[in-house]
């Protein structure tokens, strides 16, 4: 998790998070327990297509803290090399 205090190591949010995996970018997802599920089913949705691991946090207090942000976070994703093509 020590990736998600870097901000050029993360992406923070279901919108960036979906684009980096389309990016093949993402090497790792961490998703919030009590985030609404219309927001993170898409974000699901593309880890199930691409592999890429999940890892579940209690709360979207907690992940955001662990972002370095101020408020809540749904999501976020731990970034890597773009993948091969």
């Amino acid at each position: 998790m020590e990736e998600l205090k870097n901000p050029a190591a993360r992406v923070v949010g279901a919108r960036e998070t979906v684009k980096k995996l389309a990016q093949g970018r993402v090497r790792l997802v961490y998703i919030a327990r009590d985030a609404d599920p219309k927001v993170v089913d898409p974000v699901l949705q593309a880890c199930q297509a691409r592999q890429v691991p999940v890892v579940w946090v209690d709360a979207m207090a907690e992940l955001g803290r662990l972002c370095g942000i101020a408020v809540g976070a749904a999501c976020a994703a731990g970034l890597g090399p773009p993948a091969a093509p």
